[in-house]
């Protein structure tokens, strides 16, 4: 299991997201970022857009992906 926070997948806090995988991880981000949203808070909307933007362009969305995959990968073992 390792730990990233919000902030190190372009979100605006430190909340920490855990996962055995880094496709577990970014899952626990756009969950994390929609209940944010949810609950009102304005600091995630700007990384929720970005993240459902991420989709519809494929090219620059894989990019960012392949990039969060590397830094999941760099990190220790919690």
């Amino acid at each position: 299991m390792k730990t990233m926070t919000c902030k190190q997948l372009g979100g605006p806090c430190d909340h920490a997201l855990q996962g055995d995988t880094a496709d577990a991880v970014i899952k626990a981000q756009d969950r994390h970022l929609k209940e944010m949203v949810g609950a009102g808070d304005d600091t995630h909307a700007g990384a929720l857009k970005a993240m459902k933007g991420r989709w519809k362009h494929p090219i620059s969305g894989m990019g960012w992906y392949r990039e969060a995959k590397r830094n999941f990968a760099d990190l220790p073992d919690d």
